[in-house]
């Protein structure tokens, strides 16, 4: 990694940016009525760390992400375009409320839109159980949404 990619990273906030846009995002992920449900079995603190990690490497941080790829993280999940609609929503809120960089999020959303078509399905025969133990995860949007 060259040190201008890390500067620029730093320039945009670094890990402590990617940190607090998470933590927003994340508490609105966990309150949401439809979105709160494809996260039931998985702790917040640990998402968080996630998304805090891949996307510190995706943007020219130090490299500590040791998860699957978006696609191989997702494909139990019947992600519809409403649904990754829904979630951009929130995210875009999360920027603003962070005070995200105009740079940042840019690139954020530029990676976001890379893995729009390998995650986002069409129909709930498209996805797949990552593990024998997994359900595969279809809601459908609340009336009330």
């Amino acid at each position: 990694m060259t040190s201008t990619k890390r500067q620029g990273f730093k320039a945009m906030g670094g890990t402590a940016m990617l940190e607090k846009i998470s933590k927003i995002f994340y508490d609105k992920i966990y309150e949401d009525p439809w979105l709160k449900l494809y996260f039931q079995d998985v702790p917040q603190e640990h998402i968080e760390r996630q998304q805090v990690a891949f996307m510190q490497a995706a943007l020219g941080g130090e490299n500590l992400y040791c998860g699957q790829t978006p696609p191989a993280a997702h494909k139990h999940m019947y992600i519809t375009h409403a649904l990754f609609e829904a979630r951009q929503v929130l995210l875009d809120e999360s920027f603003k409320e962070a005070n995200a960089s105009e740079l940042l999020i840019e690139k954020w959303q530029r990676i976001d839109d890379a893995f729009f078509n390998r995650i986002v399905k069409h129909a709930p025969e498209q996805c797949e159980k990552r593990y024998k133990t997994d359900k595969i995860l279809d809601f459908p949007k609340p009336n009330n949404y």
